[in-house]
């Protein structure tokens, strides 16, 4: 068991989050902010820290260099986003994140980059202090891996239409009927695309929510709530697919 420090704005995943992490048998702290991070830190120290680098106050890449400036990234820090760049990413490595993960996150990538940083702050607790040497410099930290973003081709303009976005891979041909606007803002554009991705997998599956999570890598608690998030209803795309 475990103590593990969860900091994000968004209160369906730090609730997600702490369902998942309290069922591993971890005792779970909430933060929705750097402020409510901080007081928790000044508190003692956690086994683990979870933290979203978009925050309203201050962001998380933000946070993980005070701490280090200040001697308290003592703690194995894993990044989470689902709008970060790979530059960001590798900037909170550098500074001494453990990993990052992108968002949605699914179960299995959660649970073992939990288990590989309370593992390496078992390792580093165990290892014989050994004083400094100046003269040996420090080994850089390795860049995360991060999987590569799907390639998209903007197509032109048809029928009045602001542009197409589509999947370049012939596997997400799929995609070459919807058409999305790119002067939406881009978290709009984001909940629009992801609602045209879980409805036609709902179609393709007849609704059902376990293909569903087995096709998106998604656990079915998350899928449930990002369905929720997205206003998408299964069982009406269910029924209707059966119908044609």
């Amino acid at each position: 068991m475990a103590n593990i420090l969860v900091v994000d704005d968004e209160m369906g995943i730090r609730e997600l989050l702490s369902e998942i992490l309290g069922d591993e048998g971890h005792v779970v702290q909430l933060a929705e902010n750097a402020q409510q991070a901080r007081g928790a830190r000044q508190q003692g120290a956690p086994d683990l820290v979870l933290l979203d680098i978009w925050m309203p106050d201050t962001d998380g890449v933000t946070l993980l260099k005070e701490w280090q400036r200040d001697g308290l990234l003592t703690m194995p820090v894993i990044m989470m986003s689902g709008h970060a760049t790979i530059d960001t990413a590798v900037e909170a490595t550098r500074i001494g994140a453990l990993n990052f993960l992108e968002k949605p996150i699914a179960l299995q990538k959660l649970l073992k980059a939990v288990q590989q940083g309370l593992t390496r702050a078992q390792e580093v607790a165990r290892a014989p202090a050994i004083a400094p040497r100046p003269a040996v410099a420090s080994a850089p930290v390795p860049e995360p891996s991060i999987p590569s973003a799907p390639m998209y081709a903007a197509q032109p303009p048809q029928n009045g239409a602001i542009g197409i976005a589509r999947p370049v891979s012939n596997g997400e041909a799929h995609a070459h009927g919807y058409t999305l606007s790119f002067d939406l803002p881009l978290r709009e554009a984001r909940d629009a695309f992801e609602r045209m991705y879980f409805e036609h997998h709902l179609g393709r599956e007849g609704g059902s929510m376990t293909r569903v999570a087995e096709k998106t890598g998604l656990e079915r608690t998350h899928l449930y709530r990002k369905l929720k998030q997205l206003g998408v209803e299964p069982g009406k795309l269910g029924k209707k697919n059966a119908a044609q």
